[in-house]
């Protein structure tokens, strides 16, 4: 029994080595933009977008399709595996687009061994339903039409409801990071990695930095050339696939869309990633832990959020007995205070922002003990940051009695400084008196 179970685990391994094997997730639903694009009666080009129901099945040529209904691109074996880019992914937490990709009329015998001498290209994105990763896929479906031209886009092939589209990935494009939120004065890596399913291509690798309609080169590559410009791409990565970029020192012009982009004549591939600068809020009080005052007395507190971007910050203050809000059960909720008011928001030089929430506090013997606590949130923040302080109050001096010690004490002075001035005089009588 061993014997025969470990002669078909060899088989099995020896299987999955010589041939593709089937992945975890073998088809995914899709949604294909095709395209039908048209010059209207002025000679404009219009597009009209045909959103149509597509499957993304991987397994081997001559496959069933698992929705015969619906448009199949079948991918095949190929040196790119395309799962492996998303690998330990559900299907679920995966969106997919499929539309066709135009070569603008340059025809490049793609170097790879088929009968049919030309190609009809489309991209495949996947992308995380949480915004982990973005991949695109080229596929390639061999055919025996040549190109129309450099306007192949008014005469693509009509694609049928249930056609099947046999392909390979040709070229993969990914980022880790779609999305990126740094602080003021760190380091990022922005992530970007790109595959080829043929050995020595001519690469060409960018990196653009856009920002409200400009559009900045931070780096640029040619195999071909061999020629560089500007840095943040380690170049000895390149040969595997690694184009990421390193960002020094985040800054708040920092902000922007960063495209990392490829090209493998005719294709061209660009991911988008997105730095926004969070910069979190540094938050104090006025007073110290243990705030003292007398029964009467008033108090200006104030909390102040400093240099936080960007701009929306929410400060609340809320008060509570300490004695019972480590009960488990039934300690009654904070009181948030209403009576706070908001200073004007205050632009530092750094481009960040402060503002601050006060408070008169009036103190009276029944909040003796009470504590009150600031609470800010901000983007930047997993949860608010909280300052808080302890009320003691002392009970006042009746004033009645503070004016009979001082009327008393005044009197007594008075009545000293008398007799004190009486007893001078008879001191220096006595002295008058004596005949020697």
């Amino acid at each position: 029994m061993i014997m025969v179970l470990t002669r078909n685990t060899l088989i099995y391994l020896h299987l999955c080595a010589s041939v593709l094997c089937v992945p975890q997730v073998s088809w995914l639903p899709c949604q294909f933009t095709d395209e039908h694009v048209f010059e209207d009666d002025n000679n404009h080009v219009r597009t009209e977008l045909i959103h149509r129901q597509a499957m993304l099945q991987f397994g081997r040529k001559g496959d069933a399709p698992v929705n015969p209904n619906a448009v199949t691109f079948l991918v095949t074996g190929s040196r790119l595996d395309l799962w492996r880019y998303v690998e330990g992914v559900e299907a679920e937490q995966l969106e997919c687009q499929l539309q066709r990709y135009s070569t603008q009329g340059i025809y490049v015998r793609w170097p790879v061994q088929e009968p049919q001498d030309y190609n009809r290209w489309f991209s495949c994105t996947l992308k995380h339903t949480k915004g982990l990763f973005t991949v695109t896929g080229f596929l390639r479906h061999p055919s025996d039409q040549p190109p129309p031209g450099q306007q192949d886009y008014l005469r693509w092939p009509a694609i049928e409801d249930r056609e099947i589209l046999t392909t390979t990935v040709a070229l993969v494009i990914k980022t880790q990071s779609p999305s990126v939120r740094a602080g003021l004065g760190s380091q990022q890596k922005l992530h970007c990695q790109f595959a080829v399913d043929h050995k020595g291509p001519n690469v060409s690798v960018e990196w653009h930095w856009q920002q409200r309609g400009e559009r900045t080169t931070l780096f640029s590559h040619s195999s071909r050339s061999g020629s560089t410009q500007g840095t943040g791409v380690v170049l000895r990565g390149l040969t595997g696939g690694d184009a990421s970029y390193k960002l020094p020192f985040t800054k708040m012009k920092s902000q922007g869309t960063y495209i990392c982009s490829v090209s493998v004549i005719p294709l061209f591939a660009s991911v988008d990633i997105s730095l926004h600068v969070e910069e979190p809020p540094r938050v104090s009080l006025n007073v110290g832990p243990i705030l003292s005052l007398q029964d009467g007395g008033e108090q200006k507190v104030v909390c102040k959020a400093e240099s936080y971007y960007p701009l929306d910050v929410e400060i609340v203050w809320h008060k509570q007995d300490p004695s019972v809000s480590g009960q488990r059960v039934g300690a009654p909720l904070p009181t948030v205070l209403d009576n706070i008011l908001l200073s004007s928001h205050k632009h530092n030089q750094d481009e960040t922002y402060t503002l601050s929430a006060f408070f008169y506090l009036q103190a009276s013997l029944s909040n003796s003990g009470i504590q009150f606590t600031c609470s800010v949130s901000h983007q930047s923040l997993r949860v608010p940051i909280k300052k808080s302080f302890i009320l003691t109050v002392e009970e006042s001096s009746s004033w009645m009695f503070t004016l009979t010690v001082g009327v008393t004490m005044v009197t007594l002075v008075g009545v000293l400084l008398v007799l004190l001035s009486h007893l001078h005089s008879a001191k220096q009588r006595s002295v008058q008196k004596k005949p020697y």
